[in-house]
């Protein structure tokens, strides 16, 4: 294991997670190379996830984003937590493999309530390939909504109303059957709704790894990607259990830094540790991330970062929706919101503290700025 380094401050260790997720300096190349590198991004609100990709990739805009989910360079899918995700493609399957079964367990009795068997999911696997095969020949489409799904079910004799439908659905990405493809581009969800598309079809080549394998390469990105971080954020993160994580954690330590902090063990990459010694970037800058953004979302515990008595202007009533937050050198400052007047539409800042000053407040501004611009692109 290479040499921990002195403790850092808090501040500091909030700036090291900004530079894992390339939210520092230079960011990455590409929409793809960004997504691959953070294994799994939350993006159960599309909008959301298109800036938390842009704030990492410098020079794009949604469209960028939006093709790459047309050309299945990047996926959206549920594979942990129960949520939406951005993924590589090559990703999905393995990492379904690690974390479906727990999740269908616990979902089980939900689904005997809607009286959802096995039987019904594998009948609404044939009827799924089947519909998206009938349209690809009649109106040369390259997937089912989420609506002709739910209709070909109905005719099938599988309701979809009180949830059933969605759950049907979301049993059949979870087994790898349905994987969301490109962007549908008819009705008024036009931009905002995927397709559904068989899994073979939109990813013809998956990565094969074992259980074991598995979550010895899931753990070690995610510290990579999010570090400084602990077991417990990952496990709350994967859904891998603790046991299993610990057990995996075990088999890194020539690959990963240990870092103390308040008799608590975080753990990051050697290149990532390096920046504690020769000067963490960051101190002065400032970012207007999206809802649910990884920065605060990925961890189990969030102090770090959020000041607890601050946590529920992020997520108010702790209903599990996160507000766009404002990040200045490393700490959550506030929060901010998009507006609309007419035609204009702008975004305004929410400091929990008294204003911004005066440098912060220009840099909002420019945040501002190239969000609205990301956004229109």
């Amino acid at each position: 294991m290479p040499a921990a380094p002195k403790n850092p401050s808090p501040r500091v260790m909030g700036r090291l997670r900004l530079a894992s997720q390339g939210l520092l300096a230079g960011g990455f190349p590409s929409v793809a190379d960004a997504v691959r590198w953070m294994t799994a991004m939350q993006a159960q609100d599309l909008g959301h996830a298109l800036w938390a990709v842009g704030q990492r990739v410098p020079g794009t805009r949604a469209s960028d984003v939006r093709a790459a989910l047309d050309a299945g360079t990047v996926v959206r899918s549920w594979p942990m937590r129960g949520t939406l995700h951005l993924l590589a493609p090559e990703d999905l399957r393995w990492i379904l493999g690690i974390t479906s079964d727990r999740l269908m367990s616990t979902v089980a009795g939900r689904h005997r309530e809607l009286g959802i068997t096995q039987d019904d999911i594998s009948h609404c696997r044939d009827i799924a390939v089947k519909t998206t095969e009938v349209l690809k020949a009649t109106e040369g489409a390259h997937g089912a909504t989420r609506e002709q799904l739910f209709h070909a079910f109905e005719e099938a004799g599988q309701t979809t109303t009180a949830q059933r439908g969605i759950h049907l659905l979301g049993s059949l990405c979870q087994r790898a059957w349905l994987v969301q493809g490109p962007m549908a581009a008819s009705s008024g969800k036009a931009g905002v709704q995927q397709l559904f598309v068989p899994f073979e079809e939109w990813i013809p080549e998956s990565r094969d790894l074992g259980r074991e394998e598995g979550i010895a390469e899931l753990l070690f990105r995610y510290l990579r990607s999010h570090g400084p971080a602990t077991i417990k954020d990952f496990s709350w993160w994967s859904q891998v259990p603790l046991t299993e994580a610990r057990a995996a954690l075990t088999t890194l330590h020539d690959r990963l830094v240990e870092v103390p902090l308040d008799g608590t063990s975080y753990w990051l990459s050697p290149e990532t540790a390096a920046m504690i010694d020769d000067g963490v970037p960051g101190s002065r800058s400032l970012l207007a991330l999206p809802g649910f953004d990884e920065y605060l979302l990925g961890y189990q515990d969030r102090s770090l970062v959020l000041a607890p008595e601050y946590a529920e202007r992020v997520v108010p009533g702790k209903n599990g929706v996160f507000k766009r937050i404002i990040v200045s050198g490393g700490e959550v400052v506030g929060t901010w919101a998009r507006t609309v007047s007419g035609k204009s539409v702008g975004v305004v800042p929410e400091p929990f503290a008294g204003e911004l000053g005066t440098a912060a407040g220009r840099a909002f501004e420019a945040q501002g700025r190239a969000y609205l611009k990301f956004m229109a692109g």
